[in-house]
């Protein structure tokens, strides 16, 4: 078929009214499929769920340096623990400090404490008139929140398939000393699954910012999320670029394994500098006498190592890499050539993102709602949920199963297609 942009007005209104008898046949379907946000399945779950009996009562409870796991201390983490968090990040294990089960909650405790005390000698945030972040969008909506949260202002810079636009990001964080961040996804990143190239790592690591406290938030959330055996994206690791770069201080680096073990029962690391993590310590020592060692040990105990994380993500990927086939046959077969959207094919990460025509993506997921099908919020996926263009959608398909990412696939495509006709028709 034809692009929609070709077509005539008395075709569209003939599309438009198939369209619409279809549409009405899937709301009779009674559909209760949600794509909303990145869980893992109950089968992913369900695998892990042996992890729970390697460490019970009968069980040796002291780390590998005689620390009794159960008592207080420790705040760094075991040290087990630090160096499969280490191993994870490709980083050294005294770069690491293991802290609870999410890194959501680090990275809220950083802006937070960069707020309230402000970093390494500098004046705390809050202290100051102005205090902005740089955000690549469309980028991660819980990033985005704990900025609003803050009252940070936030700074819309494109992403591309290589990592933000590079030459704004350099231009505006030489010129404003107001910008103290960026959020960076830097690998199979949410929701495009892009992953930086190397080039984009070096020029990160060699930013000559006007604020002596910019901090660049590094989630390496899908470090090893792959899809695929035989094409995995790679991550130049970035301390050590910044340390070569002389700007050995400008990275937080934050991960976790709350969708490798459980999600909100997994361990959680940041990795920065020796004197990033001094810093961080002063006031950890004040909010906590120690995270949970138990845990911490529980996971070295059933992964081991990075390999046994490899061969455990192994059996993720082939849960999740049919879901991921499965929304973009849909996606292929119905919208290709079409010219009312465009997608991105990921080899990793959780989502894929969709970008509509302009000044439709409300509408579609309005739609899908309304026929049973739960997408992420239109906007979600930037700063103050504006999406400028009302384009972006981002899909999850990690929860439902392949037969239900299809059906709900299904749905969207007719969705997008009944928005579009619509909108074109506006336009005519």
């Amino acid at each position: 078929m034809k692009a929609y942009q070709e077509l005539t007005k008395e075709e569209l209104l003939t599309l438009k009214a198939e369209l619409n008898a279809a549409y009405e046949d899937a709301k009779g379907k009674g559909l209760k499929l949600d794509m909303s946000r990145g869980k893992p399945a109950v089968n992913q779950l369900d695998m892990t769920m042996d992890f729970l009996d390697v460490v019970n009562s009968q069980s040796a409870m002291k780390a590998e340096d005689g620390m009794d796991v159960r008592n207080y201390g420790g705040l760094d983490g075991i040290p087990e623990a630090k160096k499969l968090m280490a191993d994870i990040l490709e980083v050294k294990p005294e770069n690491v400090i293991v802290c609870g089960n999410a890194s959501l909650t680090i990275m809220y405790d950083t802006v937070s404490r960069a707020m309230t005390h402000g970093i390494l000698g500098n004046t705390p945030w809050c202290k100051l008139d102005h205090v902005k972040f740089l955000c690549p969008v469309p980028g991660y909506d819980r990033h985005f929140g704990i900025t609003e949260h803050f009252g940070i202002e936030m700074i819309n810079v494109p992403m591309t398939p290589e990592g933000p636009d590079m030459d704004l990001v350099e231009k505006l964080v030489s010129e404003d000393p107001a910008i103290k961040g960026i959020w960076c996804v830097p690998k199979y990143s949410n929701p495009q699954g892009y992953s930086y190239s190397d080039e984009t790592v070096r020029r990160f690591a060699a930013l000559t910012p006007a604020a002596p406290d910019f901090r660049i938030f590094w989630d390496n959330a899908y470090a090893i999320h792959h899809l695929y055996d035989d094409r995995q994206d790679q991550l130049l690791e970035i301390l050590s670029e910044c340390e070569k770069a002389g700007h050995p201080d400008m990275v937080f680096e934050f991960c976790s394994t709350s969708k490798v073990s459980f999600a909100g029962s997994g361990i959680a690391a940041i990795a920065s500098s020796k004197a990033n993590l001094d810093d961080m310590r002063k006031s950890m020592t004040i909010q906590t006498i120690g995270y949970d060692k138990i845990n911490q040990l529980r996971h070295v105990r059933y992964f081991k190592d990075i390999n046994g994380i490899r061969e455990h993500m192994k059996k993720h990927a082939a849960i999740m890499r049919p879901k991921f086939e499965a929304v973009l046959k849909v996606l292929d077969e119905e919208l290709g050539g079409l010219g009312i959207g465009s997608w991105t094919k990921p080899n990793g990460g959780y989502f894929i993102s969709f970008d509509a025509m302009d000044g439709c993506a409300k509408a579609i997921v309005a739609k899908c709602k309304e026929a049973g099908v739960t997408l992420t919020g239109a906007g979600a996926t930037f700063p103050y949920k504006k999406d400028p263009k009302d384009s972006n959608i981002r899909i999850a398909p990690s929860f439902p199963t392949p037969e239900e990412m299809a059906m709900a696939t299904d749905l969207f495509v007719l969705c997008v297609k009944m928005v579009s006709v619509d909108k074109l028709l506006e336009n005519k």
